[in-house]
């Protein structure tokens, strides 16, 4: 099964709010934070939203 392993790279300050709730609900707190999500549509929609605050990188599990 592939996994999405998501980094933030960049900061929410100044950006709107559900950008800031997104990256609260993938699980990113501060920048240099990475998490691994299965690869799933609803992460896809969300890492759409936010792509330019993160890194995206898939990893087989």
């Amino acid at each position: 099964m592939v996994s999405l392993k998501v980094r933030q790279v960049r900061s929410p300050i100044g950006r709107k709010k559900n950008q800031r709730d997104t990256l609260r609900t993938l699980g990113l707190k501060r920048i240099g934070d990475v998490v691994v999500r299965e690869d799933r549509p609803e992460v896809r929609g969300m890492i759409a939203t936010v792509t330019h605050l993160i890194d995206v990188e898939e990893v087989d599990s």
